[in-house]
C-alpha cells in the first residue's frame, strides 16, 4: 500500500525555508536521512541533479501500479487515466512557465534532447551556409555540440560571446557580434560551471530588436528562479525535470506556436502523425508533431507532482532562501586558505565551483565523500569554462531550498581536512 507523500500547505510554507520548517520540508526526501561512510549524507550536488520528495516518488509508484497504459490511443478506462494524467502535467508545465498555449509544451527527455531538437528542426530548416548561431563561452556541452554539428553540416559559423573575469557575459562585445547574419541567440539562463545569472531580458531585447529568435538554456534557472515566459519574451525555452526534483529522462521544450508550426518533425514515429500512407505522411498538430513514440509517461506525470511540490512552497521564497545559503557559504569558502571561487559573478545562483591549491578537484571530492558530503568534480560538461579560467576541474558545492548553514559548515569542515591530509 502506497502512503501519498506529505503535501505542502501554504501555512507550512510561511516558515518552511528557515528553521524548523526547513527541517520539515528535508523530511519529504528519503534520500537525505541515509548515512554515508557511517555519517550523515550532506547532498551538495543538486546542480547535477536533485533528489526527490516523497510525493513524487508515490506519483510515479501508483501510475505503475494502477494506472499503467499508453496514452492518446487507447478506449479504455486505464488509457483514458494515463491520458488524462500525462496532459494534466502538460498544463501544470504551461501554468509553471506561463506560456500562451498547452501545444508550447513539448515533452522531452531532458534539456540535452530540447535543445538538439531546436538545432535539427529549427536549425536545419533555417540555415544556410555563412549564417551565424550566437552562443556563450560559459555554456554547457549541450548548447555547444547540437550547434557545431548543424553549423558543420550547413556551412554555418558558431560564434561566441566572451565573459569577463567575474564569470559574467560581457554585453558590448554581444551587441557587436549581432548581424543580419545572425539566425539564432542560444544562451544559458543559470550557468552551472559558475552559477551566473545572465541578464537574459536584456540578451533577448537585443536580439529582438533584429527579428533574431532567442533560446535559453533554463535547466539550471528552472529549479530555483520563477520562470515566465510571457515576460521573458523568449522564444524557446528548455528545461530538466530532474532538476526540479522530478525523474530523469524528462525535460521540456517550450516553443512559441508561431515558430513550432513552422518547424518539420524531429523524429518520425507513432503519435507524431495524422495519416500516412507509402506516397505520403501527414503530421499531427502541436505538440504532438514532435513526440513521436510512446512517451516517459510516468515521468512527465511525477515532473508534474514536482512542480506542484515546487510551486507550494514558492520560487520566489526559494530564490531569497538560496541567496541567504550563497553567501553564507561564500563567506565560509572564503576564509579556506589556498581556495579560490571560480564565478564571482555580482548576480549568482547557488553555484559555489572552487579549487584548491596544489590539489586535483577529483582529490577534494573524494575525500569529501568519506566525510559524508556529497560534491561534483570535473569540468562539468563546461571545457571551455574550465579553459577560460585556466584550471583542469573545479570542485562544485550546488545549493537546494533543502540544504541548511549546517551543511555549508560541514563541507568548510571537509575542506580544511582536505588541507590537512595534503599538507
Amino acid at each position: 500500500m502506497i502512503t501519498p507523500g506529505r503535501q505542502v500547505t501554504e501555512e507550512a510554507c510561511q516558515d518552511c525555508l528557515v528553521g524548523s520548517g526547513n527541517e520539515r520540508l528535508r523530511q519529504d526526501f528519503p534520500a537525505l536521512r541515509q548515512k554515508v561512510h557511517g555519517k550523515p549524507l550532506v547532498y551538495l550536488d543538486n546542480a547535477a541533479t536533485s533528489q526527490k520528495p516523497q510525493v513524487v516518488i508515490d506519483t510515479i509508484a501508483r501510475y505503475y501500479l494502477s494506472e499503467n497504459s499508453n496514452v492518446h490511443r487507447g478506449v479504455h478506462f486505464l488509457s483514458d487515466l494515463a491520458t488524462q494524467a500525462y496532459e494534466g502535467a502538460r498544463i501544470r508545465v504551461r501554468q509553471f512557465l506561463n506560456a500562451t498555449h498547452d501545444r508550447e509544451i513539448i515533452f522531452t527527455r531532458g534539456t540535452t534532447d530540447s535543445i538538439n531538437l531546436v538545432a535539427h528542426s529549427f536549425g536545419r530548416s533555417r540555415l544556410r551556409a555563412g549564417d551565424e548561431i550566437l552562443i556563450s563561452a560559459m555554456e554547457h556541452h549541450s548548447n555547444i555540440v547540437p550547434w557545431q554539428m548543424v553549423c558543420e553540416e550547413k556551412g554555418a559559423r558558431l560564434r561566441v560571446i566572451p565573459i569577463n573575469d567575474a564569470g559574467e557575459l560581457i554585453l558590448e562585445e554581444y551587441e557587436r557580434l549581432l548581424s543580419d547574419r545572425t539566425k539564432l541567440v542560444s544562451v544559458v539562463y543559470v550557468s552551472n560551471a559558475l552559477g551566473t545569472i545572465n541578464p537574459v531580458r536584456q540578451i533577448i531585447a537585443l536580439a529582438h530588436r533584429r527579428g533574431i529568435p532567442v533560446l535559453l538554456d533554463g535547466a539550471q534557472a528552472a529549479p530555483h528562479l520563477r520562470v515566465d515566459v510571457q515576460e521573458l519574451d523568449c522564444d524557446f525555452y528548455a528545461f530538466s525535470g530532474h532538476k526540479l526534483f522530478g525523474p530523469t529522462g524528462t525535460g521540456i521544450l517550450y516553443g512559441r506556436a508561431d515558430l513550432l508550426e513552422t518547424m518539420p518533425p524531429y523524429q518520425g514515429g507513432g503519435d507524431m502523425i495524422s495519416a500516412v500512407t507509402f506516397e505520403k505522411t501527414i503530421y499531427n498538430s502541436l505538440p504532438y508533431k514532435f513526440e513521436a513514440g510512446t512517451p516517459h509517461i510516468a515521468g512527465a506525470i511525477g515532473l508534474g507532482a514536482a512542480i506542484d511540490y515546487v510551486q507550494r512552497i514558492g520560487l520566489d521564497r526559494i530564490a531569497a532562501y538560496e541567496h541567504d545559503l550563497l553567501a553564507y557559504g561564500t563567506g565560509l569558502l572564503s576564509a579556506i586558505p589556498g581556495l579560490r571561487i571560480i564565478g564571482t559573478a555580482r548576480e549568482k545562483a547557488g553555484v559555489l565551483s572552487f579549487v584548491l591549491e596544489g590539489i586535483h578537484a577529483h582529490d577534494v571530492g573524494t575525500i569529501l565523500d568519506h566525510e559524508g558530503v556529497a560534491i561534483r568534480a570535473g569540468h562539468h560538461c563546461a571545457m571551455p569554462v574550465m579553459k577560460r579560467f585556466g584550471v583542469p576541474a573545479t570542485a562544485r558545492a550546488s545549493l537546494a531550498f533543502y540544504n541548511t548553514r549546517e551543511d555549508l559548515e560541514a563541507l568548510a569542515k571537509g575542506l580544511h581536512k582536505v588541507n590537512e591530509v595534503f599538507a
